[in-house]
Order: C-alpha cells, then sequence, then structure tokens
C-alpha cells in the first residue's frame, strides 16, 4: 500500500505540479515509474521547465532519490533546451541532454551546439564534444574539438569556457589547449587565450604565435611566450623570446610593441626594448632599442649598437 501511494505521489508531482523551491514543472503524454530503476520514464512530447530554463523532447527520464526528490533528467533522440533572459536566448541542441534539477545544471553530449541571440542577431555559436551549463553561474564549459564564433572571431580549441554577465551577454571567453583565434585576416595560436568582450583586449600564453596581413598583403609573424592584444588600438604587446618576421627582416628580443601609425591607423611600426637583434641579409645589427617601420620599410637602432656584416671579400697582402 505505501508503495502504490509512492508511486501515486511521484507521478503527481511530475504531471505539471511546480515542485517548491525549484520551479519545476515536468509535462508529457505518458509518464511510467519504475521502483527496480527508480526512474520516471516520460514519452512523447516531453517538456521540462525549471526556472527560465526550458528543455522539449520526445522521450526522457527522471532519477529519483532515496528521499523521493527528483534528481537527474535525461533527454533522448536530440533534444532542444533553452533560456530566455530579457532580449537574450541561449539555446542548446545535442543527441543527449542531462538537466541536474537540484544543482540545476544542464549537459549537453554528442554533437552539441550551444546559440546565444540578441534579438534576432546570433551573438556567439558553439559546437563541440560535449557542452555544460551552469544556470546558477552562467558558466559554460564547452571540451573536445570546440569551435565557436563570437561575432567577427572564430576561434578552435581543446576547451572553452564562457562566462555570462547578469543579463546574458558575454563578459569572458577562455580558450585552453591548442588554441587558435582568426579575426579578418589575422589569425592567433597559443596554449591559452583570455578574452575580455567589455575592453575588446585579448592575452595569449603558451608558445604563442601570430600573423597579421597588411592591408597590401604583406605579413607580419610575431612568436613569443606571452602577447596581448587590443582590438580598439589595434596594437600587440609581446615579452619572452620575441622573434618577429617581416619580409627580409628578422628580428628578436625580450620585449615588442607593434602600434599603428597614427594617421592611417594600420598597422605599421615595430618596437623592440632590451637587447634586440635585427637580421637583414647579410647585416646583424644589436642594440638596445630598435625601431622597425613598414611603410615606408626601414628600421633604426639605438643604444650600445653593434654591427656584423657577414661574408665580407677580403683580398691577400699580395694583391694589395
Amino acid at each position: 500500500m505505501k508503495k502504490i501511494l509512492l508511486i501515486l505521489l511521484l507521478l503527481v508531482s511530475v504531471a505539471g505540479i511546480t515542485v517548491i523551491g525549484s520551479d519545476l514543472i515536468i509535462e508529457s503524454k505518458t509518464q511510467v515509474f519504475s521502483d527496480a530503476e527508480k526512474k520516471i520514464k516520460l514519452d512523447g512530447g516531453v517538456t521540462v521547465k525549471l526556472d527560465n530554463l526550458t528543455v522539449e523532447s520526445e522521450k526522457a527520464d527522471v532519477t529519483v532519490r532515496r528521499n523521493s526528490k527528483l534528481d537527474l533528467a535525461t533527454f533522448y533522440n536530440k533534444p532542444y533546451a533553452y533560456e530566455v533572459n530579457a532580449n537574450k536566448k541561449r539555446e542548446v541542441k545535442a543527441n543527449i541532454l542531462k538537466v541536474s534539477l537540484i544543482n540545476k545544471i544542464v549537459r549537453a553530449e554528442g554533437e552539441t551546439q550551444s546559440v546565444i541571440t540578441e534579438g534576432n542577431t546570433p551573438i556567439i555559436v558553439i559546437n563541440a564534444d560535449a557542452q555544460e551549463y551552469d544556470t546558477s553561474s552562467s558558466v559554460m564549459v564547452a571540451t573536445g574539438s570546440v569551435a565557436m564564433k563570437y561575432k567577427d572571431i572564430d576561434t578552435f580549441s581543446d576547451k572553452a569556457v564562457i562566462i555570462a554577465d547578469e543579463k546574458g551577454g558575454v563578459k569572458k571567453i577562455d580558450l585552453i589547449g591548442n588554441a587558435r583565434v582568426k579575426q579578418a585576416q589575422n589569425e592567433s595560436e597559443g596554449n591559452h587565450f583570455v578574452y575580455n568582450p567589455i575592453t575588446e583586449e585579448m592575452s595569449v600564453t603558451g608558445n604563442t604565435k601570430t600573423v597579421a596581413i597588411t592591408d597590401d598583403g604583406k605579413k607580419l609573424t610575431i612568436h613569443s611566450d606571452y602577447q596581448h592584444y587590443s582590438k580598439r588600438q589595434n596594437s600587440y604587446i609581446g615579452s619572452g623570446h620575441v622573434k618577429i618576421w617581416y619580409e627580409d627582416y628578422f628580428a628578436q628580443g625580450p620585449k615588442v610593441t607593434v602600434i599603428p601609425d597614427n594617421k592611417t591607423q594600420k598597422l605599421n611600426e615595430v618596437y623592440f626594448v632590451g637587447r634586440s637583434k635585427i637580421i637583414q641579409q647579410e647585416k646583424d645589427i644589436i642594440a638596445d632599442k630598435i625601431r622597425i617601420t613598414m611603410d615606408p620599410k626601414d628600421f633604426t637602432a639605438e643604444g650600445n649598437v653593434r654591427t656584423i656584416i657577414h661574408n665580407v671579400d677580403t683580398k691577400e697582402n699580395g694583391d694589395l
């Protein structure tokens, strides 16, 4: 008799009644409770609403704890979840969705895609093997072959962490492991990217490389341990074993700053500070400061300058 009452209680609780303290509503065409599996099996037009989160699927099951509390809802057959916050909407698609009804965490597995739109405009699109979203903290973690598009930026990495603000906008993006970022004609790679969408600044650590293409199609390549890029100022800062290639120039030093021309606002000047070296053809120039300009193509060296010219032709004494 007690078992029958328990089953009835569980079925009533998932038939459309809000659970006290969790704002949970579960609806479906059929619902069956398995006492052996401690699961409620839902079939046909399954809809789960948890605060601002809604999940839709044709098939799902919900595990039940010993204290009769609903625990994990698992949705099958390519379910769809969405959360609306003001004029922003977050959508998640996957082969399987798992929603912790207690912790309010959504986990998507298999061919996952998340989309955040503002109005009718997609702000960010994330594709990955798996994604996990904490609705309480607004933190999304994507893992496995992560490909993301944020406005005009395309990224690729092993893992990505996206933190949203209280209004559903993107506050911070972390790219971890084999990370690569493409923006217009420029491309950067490194072990760890941190991007601040508010200030439009990006920092990169670990075996970093940036390739910037100038308007005339010429390539500027920067290697260093650390790099920082400001989109608003269109400038780069690199430190730690910095190496730069530009046409027939090769330069290296402890720290570099790449800035645009004051008038055109296009990348044009490269400043090395600390004991640095520039190589052009047979010449090595070593100095405390080196300034390179791309238009016109030139360089100046200052501070304890030393020049080495290789392969100088010499004559024997008998020819003098």
